[in-house]
């Protein structure tokens, strides 16, 4: 065949595979989320997602440090709130001693080069599940009321040591509201990671089991549509990321990661500030799942699904196979 242009030359061996490779993987472009809690046992397992664990603080930050030595530059803080400090109106968020504050301090204490980025959001401290306060009648959730507090919740945990807040709730003007308060509170050099393209995800399930938030609402598909995206609209998120960047975030993020590869590309094309992206709890447990069941590779497909992340416009990810591929990573 007459061929000028034969594609399959700059795929012939390894090595000039990998001398043409578009985009890479490093550890460094991963974050864990990490859940801790209460007491000092044993790590406990999350069912609905294996090898991913409930930590004491001891183990937290045993955790933490075995992250750094893979390369793992951050991770973000999920506490699990025992249930009689939860309440309708999430006061345990304000106070100046919860778990997700005493663990932050444990971990800067002990591995001060990490950089931590805590949630503000409230359904970790609620009866109800919602990430906000309700309103009087219990319909919805009351979006200024919930920003106010959001904020003081903010400068704690810079107080704290957080590097990075990042509000996950998605109510109007939570991003502007925190910069804020953050800059009154002296805390100018605490950054905002905003959830900015938070969607009303299904896949959200195995995360609301870990942290609890499933067991005080009683369902993990609790309907937070009145704030969280419609899965069907693009332009929409697209919108809402760039409303953060005005407010002043420092970093956007697409949540959940797979399932939105359009929409993190189209961001990507419209912002200059760096995109996160969280392949969340549902993404991590089906991959998991099918391989359990042997039919799928799991190293490959854990791989080529943070390659895919990576590839439509992330630059940091968040995912809870942080530390396996970065100790992959590190192997070559």
């Amino acid at each position: 065949m007459n061929l000028p242009r034969r594609p399959r030359r700059l795929r012939r061996t390894s090595a000039i595979r990998e001398m043409v490779q578009e985009v890479r993987l490093h550890p460094s472009d991963l974050i864990a989320p990490l859940f801790v809690q209460e007491g000092s046992g044993a790590p406990e397992p999350v069912g609905s997602m294996p090898g991913v664990f409930r930590l004491s603080l001891v183990d937290l930050v045993i955790e933490c440090r075995e992250l750094a030595a893979l390369g793992v530059h951050g991770v973000a803080l999920f506490p699990v709130t025992p249930a009689d400090r939860k309440n309708a109106h999430a006061t345990e968020a304000l106070n100046c001693d919860c778990l997700v504050l005493r663990a932050v301090r444990a971990v800067k204490a002990a591995v001060p080069e990490l950089v931590l980025f805590t949630d503000i959001a409230l359904d970790p401290y609620t009866t109800h599940g919602h990430d906000g306060l309700l309103t009087a009648d219990g319909s919805d959730v009351d979006n200024d009321a919930t920003v106010r507090v959001l904020a003081q919740m903010a400068v704690l945990h810079a107080q704290a040591g957080a590097d990075f807040v990042a509000p996950s709730d998605m109510m109007d003007g939570r991003v502007g509201a925190i910069r804020r308060a953050l800059d009154e509170a002296g805390q100018t050099g605490t950054g905002i990671m905003a959830y900015s393209a938070k969607f009303a995800s299904a896949f959200y399930g195995p995360f609301r089991d870990a942290v609890g938030s499933a067991s005080a609402a009683g369902t993990r598909a609790l309907d937070k549509r009145t704030y969280q995206l419609n899965p069907a609209n693009r332009r929409e998120a697209i919108a809402d990321a760039l409303l953060d960047e005005q407010e002043g975030a420092d970093l956007l993020m697409v949540k959940p990661a797979g399932p939105y590869l359009d929409v993190l590309t189209e961001l990507r094309n419209q912002t200059r500030l760096p995109l996160a992206a969280y392949q969340v709890s549902g993404e991590y447990a089906q991959i998991q799942a099918a391989a359990q069941l042997g039919w799928l590779d799991l190293p490959k497909c854990r791989h080529e699904s943070l390659l895919a992340i990576k590839r439509a416009g992330a630059d940091l990810i968040l995912t809870y196979f942080a530390k396996a591929a970065a100790g992959e990573l590190a192997r070559g």
